[in-house]
């Protein structure tokens, strides 16, 4: 039973960050659940510079395992009249960067929205509302194009040694591959939505998804009906590609 609950919460989406004035919570956000990740304690008070600088970098440091795994979209909150989280997000700009320099693909796209998001009932609440759908939309859309981007010069300029899968058994093969992954390159498997409803065997295309993200693949669900899922619909509704590494 505890395995077919794990497919419940789906596939991963986004993160979810809810700022107060003592402490951020931080939730990843799947296509049919969000999961409390941690909460980070403010070790000070907010006027002292040194106490948030050390607080916002141990946010950015929580994150760092969500980004290495390609969840590039950050919703930030906080409650009405605060400026949490764009503090927040003023600290990343100074401080890093890199995330977000238009044509990085270490870049993420970031959002912000009001409310609370310290409790899971409140959460609950948050990710029903349509503002947070359009954002989560608008920063989802922004980060498959990055990837997208990244596959159409795959596939025109497959270099040796690189890979562009489009049949699901020669995907399977190079993920369940033991020795896939090394140090070398970034692999990324997108799928559409569709292609997934579609399919007669959705265990094995769960079990695919489940040891992509124990290999570290870089995975996408995305929505037929926008212009990347159409794209990858043109391919057959699923992509397999890997990337050198910057």
């Amino acid at each position: 039973m505890k395995h077919k609950r794990g497919y419940k919460r789906g596939y991963p989406v986004a993160i979810l960050l809810g700022f107060e004035s003592d402490h951020a919570v931080l939730w990843h956000v799947f296509s049919h659940v969000a999961k409390l990740h941690v909460t980070l304690k403010l070790n000070g008070k907010r006027p002292d510079e040194r106490a948030l600088y050390s607080f916002h970098e141990s946010v950015v440091d929580a994150l760092r395992p969500a980004l290495d795994e390609g969840i590039r979209s950050i919703i930030v909150t906080a409650p009405m009249r605060t400026t949490y989280a764009q503090d927040f997000l003023d600290h990343v700009q100074r401080h890093h960067a890199y995330l977000f320099q238009p044509k990085s693909a270490n870049r993420a796209t970031f959002a912000q929205l009001v409310g609370s998001a310290d409790e899971p009932h409140k959460v609950a609440e948050l990710v029903k509302t349509k503002e947070f759908h359009k954002l989560l939309a608008e920063t989802t859309s922004d980060e498959v194009d990055l990837i997208l981007n990244a596959l159409e010069k795959r596939l025109y300029n497959v270099n040796t040694g690189s890979a562009v899968l489009f049949s699901l058994k020669e995907i399977e093969v190079r993920v369940y591959d033991r020795k896939m992954g090394n140090g070398t390159e970034t692999n990324y498997l997108i799928l559409t939505d569709k292609y997934i409803a579609d399919s007669k065997d959705r265990n094995r295309i769960n079990r695919l998804l489940q040891i992509a993200n124990n290999r570290k693949v870089k995975t996408r669900i995305v929505n037929v009906e926008t212009p990347a899922g159409k794209r990858i619909s043109q391919l057959g509704g699923t992509v397999f590609f890997t990337q050198p590494k910057e």
